[in-house]
């Protein structure tokens, strides 16, 4: 027996007493790679799905998360809290926001953690994406869009539906954020 020095990156030995026995082994290694190979395409479908998640996560979260929560904190908050009645009914509602607000910087600090990691598989590099920081964020947004949801806009539905004009208002502010800019002539 001797080793190979055909090709030194692979130390094998080769048997010269069985000369023919090397191809038999030269061949199971070929067909193990191939067998392997044989798996990328089901593994590349995978894989293009979580850069298109990942692409799509990144921009969503720009202009959706973070835009959802600028409106939420010039426009909604302010509004509810102008027309809430004072005392009990106003400090409810500063509690409220205060909260809102406290989680929005929260969600908005775990995105950040996120964000990078989320890039590189966007981009189809190789990269770990901190599942504990992940749920953590999934768990803690749906917690919050359940408080909006189940007290906060409700108790928002009535204090501003008190008067239609603060109603009104809020619409009109929210319009004008979204509609689009208009270049005056000079």
């Amino acid at each position: 027996m001797t080793l190979s020095k055909n090709n030194p990156s692979t130390d094998h030995v080769i048997d010269t007493d069985a000369p023919l026995s090397n191809f038999s082994h030269c061949h199971v290694g070929i067909l193990n790679h191939l067998d392997r190979l044989s798996e990328l395409p089901a593994l590349l479908g995978p894989a293009a799905l979580a850069r298109k998640i990942a692409q799509q996560s990144v921009a969503f979260f720009h202009h959706g998360m973070l835009a959802h929560h600028q409106e939420e904190e010039k426009e909604l908050f302010p509004a509810v809290h102008a027309s809430a009645q004072k005392g009990q009914e106003l400090a409810h509602v500063d509690h409220l926001i205060a909260r809102l607000v406290e989680d929005h910087r929260a969600l908005e600090l775990l995105w950040s953690e996120l964000e990078p990691a989320l890039k590189k598989v966007a981009h189809g590099q190789d990269d770990q994406l901190d599942p504990f920081t992940l749920q953590v964020l999934v768990s803690r947004y749906t917690a919050h869009a359940q408080l909006e949801e189940q007290e906060f806009l409700p108790l928002a539905e009535i204090i501003l539906g008190r008067n239609s004009n603060h109603m009104a208002a809020l619409g009109l502010s929210l319009h004008m954020r979204h509609a689009p800019a208009i270049v005056g002539h000079l």
